[in-house]
């Protein structure tokens, strides 16, 4: 194999370890903070993604998400739980918050009305 073959080798599977490291890796969380009243809060930036895409939160504590979306792709329009059957329209640049209560531990997922971006809700 000539030197060509070799940085063309390495380079394939340099990126497939990344594709692999990106879509399949642990993701860390973030803890939601708790406010003076209790509530567990949190913010998320919309583009291109959620971020962050992996919340932790108390179950039985009520839980107010706030969502910024800074793109006007058409997927990112709305955001859906369809857990707890709540959503929203995210406008562009405007804050837009949810709240609600989870009442069991366990994964809750969202997303956007196509599934293509994606984060998770869990509460311990």
């Amino acid at each position: 194999m000539d030197a060509a073959a070799w940085i063309v080798t390495a380079a394939g599977l340099a990126v497939s370890g990344f594709i692999l490291w990106f879509f399949f890796g642990k993701k860390r969380g973030v803890e939601a903070s708790v406010a003076s009243s209790g509530v567990q809060e949190a913010r998320v930036t919309v583009k291109g993604g959620y971020t962050p895409d992996l919340i932790m939160v108390q179950a039985g504590r009520p839980v107010r998400l706030t969502f910024t979306r800074q793109e006007t792709a058409a997927c990112s329009e709305m955001i859906v739980f369809p857990d707890f059957q709540k959503s929203a329209a995210l406008p562009p640049g405007e804050d837009v918050t949810l709240e609600f209560k989870i009442d069991k531990p366990g994964e809750y997922p969202f997303s956007c009305q196509m599934g293509m971006l994606r984060g998770k809700l869990i509460a311990r």
